[in-house]
């Protein structure tokens, strides 16, 4: 099984993406996590960008495992029951390099919330359609293969009973 993936995403940066452990840093700056609640995908709808898992970056004094479970909850008003490493990527862009690890997070309720601070809050959606990169209302972050990898990841790993 091949660990790791080069390749462009939406904006033509070059994009390396790895199953392995923290291979490109051990103190990432940035989290994405894939999250199910109740058989289904939970997103947040960010105003400008569009529907995309909830992320953001680790702040100051906490680990990413912490940001993690703090951006989902910010974004959707859910709370984290398992979180799972999944891998981690660097996108090498215009104005420098970022790292992000890329989480899975079973989810035990949401909240509704007042407040979902940059985002507009929650969107349960069944299904992440294949052609997800023609349909307008997903942001750019769901359209390239960091979705793909890892959510064939998750399929195999924390759904093996879900359908393909």
């Amino acid at each position: 099984m091949n660990d790791t993936y080069t390749f462009r995403d939406y904006y033509q940066n070059e994009v390396t993406f790895s199953f392995t452990d923290h291979p490109y840093s051990k103190d990432p700056k940035h989290v994405w996590i894939i999250c199910r609640f109740h058989n289904q995908w939970l997103l947040t709808r960010h105003p400008r960008r569009g529907w995309e898992f909830p992320g953001g970056k680790v702040e100051e004094g906490e680990t990413a495992e912490e940001a993690a479970v703090r951006e989902v909850y910010e974004e959707t008003g859910a709370s984290v029951l398992d979180l799972y490493y999944i891998g981690q990527y660097k996108v090498d862009g215009k104005s420098g390099s970022i790292v992000k690890n890329v989480y899975y997070a079973s989810i035990s309720q949401i909240k509704v919330k007042d407040d979902y601070l940059e985002t507009n809050g929650p969107v349960l959606v069944h299904d992440i359609p294949r052609d997800i990169k023609r349909i307008d209302k997903y942001s750019f972050m769901m359209k390239d293969d960091v979705l793909t990898h890892s959510v064939k990841q998750v399929k195999k790993q924390y759904l093996k009973a879900s359908p393909e």
